[in-house]
């Protein structure tokens, strides 16, 4: 499918945008050309150029832009984006179900967090589009994508052979590697270079362990949805491994509450830790979505105990079977998370505290180990174990 043969162009219907900005969005335009320094001529080029039906559009997006875009981006650059972003909309089946706020905010922006500015779109769809030619939601098309695009372009998750958190779509699939930000970005653009309203979601330290984490979300049928990217489940968006994890969130506490980026300004940053002299990201406190959701509930006097095993101590994670065992009863089995998984994602049991098990768990060879373990007076648990102590 070739964005250049999509006809007619779709038009933004609702009258607000038809009839240009309301008065402190175009002031926020003229802001935006002060703050454009050298640049300027850019932005006006890129303003006077586009397509009426467009227009309103790219209003809304260089109202919002991050200064260092402003001073940087050239109007080719601006005017290619939202002509592809329009055409991507009238070639989707859901389209016409995307709100034009849904579409302004979360499909129209070239960028997520703080990334390299990549152009993508055209690229990205000539590539995805069959990825997507069945799908009939935006919900079933960021399956898809999620499912097959980390396959197609050769990137997947490593904590440290990443170059760094925060790489853009190009970036990652020159190294091959990502990080839970740079794979999530990679998927956001994916979904939004054919038209599925995607945005970056996560939290700056998890309420109950150590580490951060960012995802995705999706928006179908008039509400938000959320999935890990390069995590793809065929039960369905929502089901991810970090849901527990993620309903002990801490609404008021930035640093243990779930944020999602906005393109449009809402007076609070995403608090970006690789990046945390930055705040120009904007955000909305999402905690609320995650923390109805059900809990793993500990019951007094109950453990959760998460166990990984590595090749040797500073080694790699690697990916076992596992059995736990209270003499010879078998109480939970299931495999260790690799390389390949987030960093935060690991296997865990719901054991009793203070009580004596057995952790069976088998090496690349097919050779069984056993260890004996107690368990502590904590409601929280670690245990790491090795296959070799080299």
């Amino acid at each position: 499918m070739t964005l250049n043969r999509i006809l007619p162009i779709f038009t933004i219907g609702i009258a607000a945008l038809n009839h240009g900005l309301a008065d402190s969005q175009s002031a926020l335009v003229d802001q935006a050309l002060k703050a454009s320094g050298k640049n300027r001529a850019q932005i006006a080029e890129a303003l006077e150029k586009a397509p009426d039906e467009q227009k309103s559009a790219l209003q809304f997006l260089i109202a919002y832009m991050p200064k260092h875009d402003l001073e940087a981006l050239s109007a080719k650059f601006l005017l290619n984006n939202v002509d592809l972003a329009f055409k991507a909309r009238a070639s989707m089946p859901w389209g016409n179900d995307i709100p034009d706020a849904r579409f302004l905010n979360d499909v129209l922006p070239y960028a997520s967090i703080n990334e390299r500015r990549d152009d993508w779109r055209a690229d990205f769809y000539e590539r995805l589009a069959p990825i997507v030619k069945d799908c009939k939601t935006p919900g079933e098309a960021a399956q898809a994508l999620n499912r097959d695009l980390y396959k197609l372009i050769g990137v997947q998750y490593h904590a440290s052979k990443r170059p760094k958190p925060d790489q853009s779509p190009y970036e990652s699939i020159e190294a091959k590697y990502a990080s839970c930000s740079g794979l999530s970005v990679l998927l956001i653009d994916a979904c939004r270079a054919v038209s599925v309203p995607a945005r970056f979601a996560g939290t700056a330290r998890w309420a109950k362990k150590r580490g951060n984490h960012s995802w995705v979300e999706v928006w179908d049928s008039g509400k938000w949805h959320f999935t890990g990217a390069c995590e793809y489940n065929k039960a369905g968006l929502n089901k991810v491994w970090f849901l527990n994890d993620a309903s002990h969130a801490k609404k008021d506490e930035r640093r243990h509450a779930i944020y999602a980026t906005s393109w449009q300004h809402t007076g609070e940053s995403f608090p970006m830790v690789w990046a945390q002299d930055l705040d120009y990201v904007q955000a909305i406190n999402v905690t609320d979505i995650y923390t109805g959701r059900a809990a793993q509930l500990l019951s007094a006097g109950e453990c959760l105990l998460g166990i990984q095993v590595w090749d040797c101590p500073g080694g790699e994670r690697v990916v076992s079977d596992v059995r736990v065992r209270a003499g010879e009863e078998k109480i939970h089995e299931g495999k260790t998370t690799g390389t390949s998984d987030d960093t935060n994602h690991v296997f865990e049991v719901v054991l009793k505290q203070n009580k004596a098990y057995s952790i069976d768990y088998v090496d690349t060879a097919g050779e069984q180990h056993s260890k004996p373990v107690t368990t502590a007076n904590d409601a929280h648990q670690r245990l790491d174990l090795f296959l070799s102590e080299k």
